[in-house]
């Protein structure tokens, strides 16, 4: 973790402060209508983000969750690359910048950035709070207009995001933007929302990186085929998101946090340790036991692990462990 990046703290103080007095009513219409889209129900060859009232909609309701559900994607393409950090990043469909600041929260710079995203309002809205951050990566990063879907050409760069992207395309865009994505990065790392057809398109995708040559880095522990059988479950993850007054107004919620669900492959060209198997459910803890769910090897695929107390401190590890992590745990 960079300690003198950005974090979530920032971010919301950043929006805090270009949001004061929006009214809540005005944007609840829009959160409404991006939230349609969030899930993957209207895929369009246009912009979600459509004006200055979506804008503020959006980062107001979504980009806290975006920001955090991006951050851990990236914190598994860290601990599989531990010596690694990007020296540029382009972040495709950026819109108001999550993954720039969450890709700043993960690594340290200096690093050269650019955002594309097709929507004006939102790349303004994205350059008013970087230049509000502390932050020198954000502050100097190059937010660029651009039609995001066939015939995109990225610069190259050390880590290309796609995040909450690929549900606003038809399925020949989706393809041409991660061919696009696989040619530019070293580093490619796509989310989506935690959804079946969220996790269809990161499935999707990770087939396609694979295909291009790059080695999946996290969260699966192979480049195989998913053991997941389609229709019957979905490969998902859980990152807790604070909220803020503001977004407590806009959405009506009461809860002082909510839980993001989202999918993610990240995929590199260059050397990683993947994990040996990853937690793929919330862990579920018993007296003297822990069961845990795994992705592991392509030979092993889906199981449960049953930890006991006679495991020692494996079983310590176990009554730690959360959704999402690595395990076993790496050694100290």
């Amino acid at each position: 973790m960079n300690p003198e990046s950005t974090s979530a703290e920032s971010l919301r103080a950043a929006l805090a402060g270009l949001l004061d007095g929006l009214p809540p009513k005005q944007a609840a219409a829009a959160v409404d209508r991006l939230i349609a889209n969030y899930r993957g129900r209207t895929p369009t060859d246009a912009p979600v983000l459509r004006d200055r009232s979506d804008v503020a909609a959006y980062a107001a309701y979504r980009m806290p969750a975006t920001f955090e559900a991006v951050r851990a994607a990236l914190d598994g393409l860290a601990a599989a690359a531990p010596d690694w950090a990007p020296e540029s990043h382009v972040d495709v469909g950026g819109g108001t910048g999550a993954a720039t600041w969450a890709t700043d929260a993960t690594w340290a710079g200096p690093r050269e950035t650019v955002v594309l995203d097709w929507a004006e309002p939102a790349l303004a809205l994205g350059r008013e709070l970087a230049a509000a951050s502390g932050s020198p990566v954000l502050r100097g990063a190059e937010w660029r207009k651009a039609v995001i879907g066939t015939g995109l050409a990225l610069p190259e760069a050390g880590l290309v995001t796609v995040s909450y992207v690929l549900g606003e395309l038809t399925a020949e865009a989706r393809r041409a933007v991660v061919a696009e994505a696989a040619r530019a990065g070293q580093a490619v790392v796509v989310i989506e929302p935690g959804t079946p057809e969220g996790y269809l398109r990161i499935r999707e995708a990770r087939e396609q990186l694979v295909e291009a040559g790059l080695q999946v880095a996290a969260p699966c522990p192979h480049d195989g085929t998913c053991p997941i059988v389609v229709g019957q479950d979905w490969c998902h993850f859980s990152a807790r998101v604070s909220r803020s007054s503001l977004h407590r107004q806009v959405k009506g919620g009461s809860l002082a946090y909510e839980d993001e669900k989202f999918s993610y492959v990240a995929a590199v060209r260059f050397p990683v340790a993947p994990a040996a198997a990853r937690i793929t459910r919330k862990p579920q803890i018993r007296k003297g036991l822990v069961l845990l769910d795994l992705c592991g090897p392509e030979a092993e695929g889906l199981s449960r692990a049953t930890v006991s107390k006679r495991h020692g401190d494996l079983y310590k590890a176990a009554r730690d462990a959360e959704w999402g992590d690595a395990w076993p745990p790496a050694a100290d």
